[in-house]
């Protein structure tokens, strides 16, 4: 059977960080239908460790009105398309001022696939020092800290990390550790 073919795209909004669009489709029994889908550049997802310690990010994040923790993560400004480990060094450094002495790509992830294009790579980063951040206008009201692995894994099971590519990430992390 066919795959769902693209008939016509019409975009409905754009601004510097993403792109929504409307696409007229073919499903694979012949009938017609419209998928929304939204675009964004693809994402470094950065899990800095130093020992036992897990480096973290803490935001508002608007569209849920809460501040989260997380791993550094993010694209490049005006949709602009970096190589994966570039991106990855940038993001680290802009949002928590540490560099990299060795940056491990570790795997990939989709976002949400049944609405957006997105996709993921993520770095493990050791041999860390320290810097001045870099961030974004947007990122004014970000902060950083380390937390135990014990811990890390605590906010997890209490609801206090709750960012999806945050703990897939972390998943990946611990299967490149019993390699």
């Amino acid at each position: 059977m066919d795959p769902i073919r693209q008939v016509n795209s019409r975009e409905v909004y754009r601004n510097d960080w993403m792109t929504v669009r409307e696409d007229g489709i073919r499903r694979p029994d012949g009938s017609p239908g419209i998928y929304g889908v939204v675009d964004k550049p693809d994402y470094a997802l950065v899990i800095p460790v130093d020992g036992d310690r897990l480096h973290l990010v803490e935001q508002f994040r608007y569209p849920l009105g809460l501040r989260r923790w997380e791993f550094p993560q993010g694209t490049a400004p005006g949709l602009a398309d970096l190589p994966p480990a570039e991106l990855a060094a940038r993001e680290l450094r802009e949002e928590t001022g540490l560099i990299a002495g060795s940056l491990e790509e570790l795997g990939l992830l989709d976002v949400a696939p049944g609405l957006s294009s997105q996709r993921g790579r993520v770095f493990l980063a050791t041999d860390l020092t320290e810097g001045p951040h870099e961030r974004e206008h947007e990122e004014q009201d970000m902060r950083t800290a380390p937390f135990p692995r014990d811990e890390f894994e605590k906010m997890i099971a209490r609801g206090e990390i709750t960012d999806a590519q945050s703990i897939a990430a972390y998943a990946l992390l611990l299967l490149h550790e019993r390699r």
